[in-house]
């Protein structure tokens, strides 16, 4: 007898997530599109089969997840809503939060994200949204004299304007979530240094280079900044043996 597989318990799926994973499957599928209504309550718990309070549950469900939306008092049933980045956030924000992400493998994620949105920028930006990157670098050197709380909001929108610039939504979405989850680990530590101006002017001479670098188009060189000056930036908060995969992405700078 091999004794080696060890099994758990099989637990019972519950009905509402039938519930939802059918009328997910029919929204992926293209057969409910935005804008469309699900049957009633009513008509859902007969097609169905399931109580009222099942199928309560599912739409619940599927309104967290975006998915639907249910007004109260509306006779009809609740509205197929369109794709929104806003769903993916809040799962990416929760993966970044609850399954204990250390600090090298999200600034490393960062890198990568970083190093390809200037890279694509560099190729794709209009003339427009180079000046929107424009306009964000100004409002950081005015908000230096401000303090972190200012300058990190212009911080983020230089970033969020390269993001569009790459035309490329899921890179917006996951440069948005991981930036958050690294600035909430160590915002109040570079608020509070003794040389937090000084941070500040070298964040700024750093979104300056890239910036001339997405201007010029040359996409290799906006991305390679980005890395190193990342790395330079925050390596400091990542214990010395955990730095391998940032260090890896210093050596192919080529890439």
């Amino acid at each position: 007898m091999n004794n080696g597989a060890q099994f758990r318990q099989v637990s019972t799926v519950r009905l509402y997530q039938r519930i939802v994973e059918q009328i997910e499957e029919a929204i992926a599928r293209g057969d409910l599109k935005p804008g469309e209504r699900l049957p009633s309550e009513r008509e859902l718990v007969t097609q169905f089969g399931a109580s009222r309070p099942t199928v309560r549950e599912a739409l619940r469900v599927l309104e967290s997840s975006g998915l639907v939306r249910s007004r109260p008092g509306d006779p009809n049933g609740p509205e197929i809503l369109p794709f929104s980045s806003a769903g993916l956030t809040k799962e990416m924000t929760r993966l970044v939060q609850f399954d204990n992400m250390s600090m090298a493998e999200l600034i490393s994620f960062r890198m990568i994200l970083d190093g390809s949105a200037s890279l694509l920028a560099a190729r794709l930006r209009s003339e427009d949204e180079l000046a929107a990157m424009e306009r964000t670098l100004a409002v950081m050197s005015d908000a230096i004299e401000a303090g972190y709380e200012e300058f990190g909001k212009a911080d983020v929108a230089f970033h969020e304007a390269v993001a569009v610039a790459s035309r490329n939504s899921l890179i917006e979405v996951c440069n948005q979530v991981v930036r958050g989850a690294v600035l909430s680990l160590i915002a109040d530590k570079v608020a509070h240094a003794p040389n937090s101006t000084a941070l500040m002017r070298e964040s700024l001479q750093h979104h300056q280079e890239v910036l001339e670098a997405i201007r010029a188009g040359d996409g290799l060189a906006a991305a390679r900044i980005s890395r190193r000056k990342l790395y330079e930036y925050y390596a400091g908060y990542v214990p010395e043996n955990e730095r391998g995969p940032l260090l890896a992405l210093m050596d192919n700078e080529e890439s």
